[in-house]
């Protein structure tokens, strides 16, 4: 008894058809895979088998190797960051305040910042400015008495944006693009004492500037009293005598002479 076998001839054109179909396939995944965009107000940090490799990429269009290389974005644009701080002043009081700070990553420096510090960018300010931060914060404000911090605010904030932007120099990863301090809290008795303080200064402002234009004044007229002699003050009631005012007209000059005298006029 013989069994009869059915021959099954593939079908040349379906197998081609599909071939092309996994290549295509294969082909999009891998340019999928080797292109990347970087968003604008971005860098990325392109590491190979987890080695930071070349410098950062910019914004638009970049080219990776598939599956051996991995791409890192980092954010480059301006953050602000408030940060509520307490420190002691030179005369031991405690002070409390808000710190707001400016900063950017700066674009070169971002493969350098993942290989020695944080891996993404939320990392950088607990472990690149806030310590430096506070380090500078708690270094000027104990150079200060608390009278002096709260009547120079503003020059003490500049100070400390300096001192922070040049901490933060020395590592050369960040700028620091502005820094203010806001909030200023301290017991309610040092702030009356500080007030009547301020008050009493502007007093004796006040009566030291009473003084120097008092004594302008009389310098003014001890200058024009030296001036006016006999004969300036005779000139000057000729300027001005009408023609018709009897006068005793004792001349400068004369013996017992006198200032011109008005004894009366029609």
């Amino acid at each position: 008894m013989t069994t009869p076998f059915r021959n099954v001839t593939p079908n040349g054109t379906g197998s081609a058809a599909t071939l092309l179909v996994a290549l295509s396939f294969s082909g999009f995944i891998l340019l999928t895979q080797a292109l990347f965009i970087v968003p604008a107000g971005q860098v990325a940090v392109v590491t190979t088998l987890g080695k930071v490799s070349g410098g950062s990429r910019r914004p638009g269009l970049n080219v990776k190797i598939p599956f051996v290389q991995s791409v890192f974005p980092f954010d480059v644009r301006t953050q602000v960051r408030p940060e509520k701080f307490a420190t002691l002043t030179k005369d031991l009081q405690v002070i409390e305040a808000t710190a707001t700070i400016k900063y950017a990553v700066r674009p070169t420096e971002a493969g350098r910042v993942y290989s020695t510090i944080a891996y993404s960018d939320r990392d950088v300010y607990p472990r690149i400015i806030q310590p430096s931060l506070l380090k500078a914060l708690k270094s000027v404000f104990s150079q200060y008495e608390l009278v002096t911090i709260a009547s120079k605010w503003s020059d003490i904030s500049e100070l400390v944006e300096r001192t922070v932007a040049e901490e933060l120099d020395k590592f050369d990863y960040v700028d620091v693009r502005g820094l203010d301090l806001t909030g200023l809290e301290i017991a309610e008795e040092y702030r009356a004492a500080i007030e009547q303080k301020q008050i009493a200064e502007q007093q004796l402002l006040r009566a030291q500037t009473e003084v120097k234009i008092a004594e302008q004044e009389a310098l003014r007229y001890e200058t024009l009293t030296r001036s006016l002699d006999n004969q300036v003050l005779f000139k000057l009631f000729l300027d001005k005598w009408d023609g018709k005012t009897k006068v005793v007209p004792s001349l400068p000059g004369t013996k017992g002479g006198q200032t011109p005298v008005i004894v009366g006029g029609k």
